[in-house]
């Protein structure tokens, strides 16, 4: 036998490379994760927005529905999520979807969204997740994003605090420096205003955040520069793929070259607790295509949750019927297998099926995400899988609810 003195060996040798992987990869993303996020240019956001919004995808499913056949059985628990939270998750864009405006202009705007943001969540109407896209820290729009992001938040908190799951989006980001410059913007903005930590999320829409000139893959880097800021990974569907040279024609979610991104952005982000978002197809359901752009809409939200995104963006409030659809039809399609395979690990049963905890933990957020997502209750919790929403917590290390 080794002497004992040799473990107490191996603790020392390892003490900090246990306490650095605590601190540098603590879990899964703790709370509810939006489904989507919805961009609206900034000229165009105000009070009646989320109304806004809902009534246009209410409209829309009432005109143009039945829902695709394969969805049509979640239309009734679709109408309902419109009418009680068409938006999880919002953000003012004051970049793509905005341009470039003259300073007075882009200064006006800035002011009127917060104001109406303020207003929103003073009257207890906003969403649960809120935020703006800046302009990026490129040096053409570095100063004009600096100023837009200032402005905003000078004019939020003059009208009311900061609601909770705001959060900033830095858009094209290419270098870790960016990353680390950003996280310089935010502490000097909570200091200025006295504000809370601010977070902010990724948007990986060029190849130098994928593969940095080193050959590394640099949004580990990010990530971890980011001290503990970092709200989200999203995809940015079209910047990418422009910047590979793929043809218009072809530029999509499902392209190669998007995969290959998006599977880079999962592995990066994998146990930091930081969760990674899909982009968006620009096919929108209007005028004579609806139907059609509501096929792969839906067909594309399914694939992005088979693969581990469990959020994307939307563009158009005539996406939202397919979102939601989509996303509960996953959630309840899978409910009784894996409640089932839930139950027979936790009881030990013989179900022909050799799980280990790993697969635990991912049956566990299975079920919890569809429970976040409003597509199955926890009495339908309880009855396919024997648990709670709070023992559920605790398999996959949230707190318990």
């Amino acid at each position: 036998m080794l002497d004992p003195s040799f473990a107490d060996h191996l603790d020392e040798l390892l003490s900090g490379d246990d306490a650095d992987r605590v601190a540098r990869y603590p879990g899964l993303p703790a709370g509810r994760q939006p489904v989507h996020t919805c961009y609206v240019p900034a000229d165009r956001y105000g009070t009646h927005t989320v109304d806004e919004w809902r009534a246009v995808a209410i409209g829309v499913l009432d005109q143009h529905g039945p829902l695709p056949s394969v969805l049509v059985a979640q239309t009734e628990r679709v109408r309902d999520k419109l009418a009680s939270e068409p938006i999880e998750d919002l953000r003012i864009d004051f970049e793509d979807g905005y341009g470039l405006r003259p300073d007075d202009t882009e200064d006006q705007h800035a002011r009127a969204a917060a104001v109406a943001l303020a207003r929103s969540a003073t009257a207890n109407a906003t969403t649960a997740f809120s935020g703006i896209r800046m302009k990026s820290l490129e040096a053409p729009t570095r100063r004009r994003g600096l100023r837009t992001l200032e402005l905003f938040l000078e004019s939020l908190v003059a009208n009311t605090s900061v609601p909770a799951g705001f959060r900033v989006t830095l858009p094209k980001v290419t270098s870790v420096r960016q990353i680390e410059a950003m996280v310089e913007i935010c502490a000097a903005l909570e200091s200025r205003y006295g504000i809370a930590p601010l977070r902010f999320e990724i948007q990986i829409e060029t190849p130098q955040a994928v593969l940095g000139a080193d050959g590394t893959a640099l949004l580990a880097r990010m990530i971890h520069a980011c001290l503990g800021r970092c709200a989200g990974l999203h995809y940015g569907t079209y910047d990418y793929s422009a910047a590979l040279g793929i043809a218009a024609a072809y530029q999509s979610m499902e392209h190669p070259g998007a995969d290959h991104a998006k599977a880079v952005m999962q592995v990066a982000a994998a146990g930091t607790g930081v969760p990674i978002c899909d982009g968006s197809t620009n096919v929108l359901p209007v005028g004579g295509q609806v139907r059609a752009a509501w096929e792969l809409h839906a067909r594309l939200v399914r694939r992005s949750l088979e693969r581990g995104f469990y959020q994307g963006w939307d563009l158009h409030p005539a996406q939202l019927p397919t979102r939601f659809a989509a996303t509960f039809a996953f959630y309840r399609d899978g409910l009784a297998a894996a409640g089932a395979r839930l139950r027979a690990y936790r009881e030990r049963a013989d179900s022909g099926v050799l799980d280990e905890p790993a697969t635990e933990r991912a049956l566990a957020g299975y079920l919890l995400r569809g429970l976040d997502a409003g597509a199955v209750d926890a009495a339908e919790l309880q009855a396919a899988a024997g648990v709670t929403a709070s023992e559920l917590s605790v398999l996959v290390g949230r707190a318990p609810r």
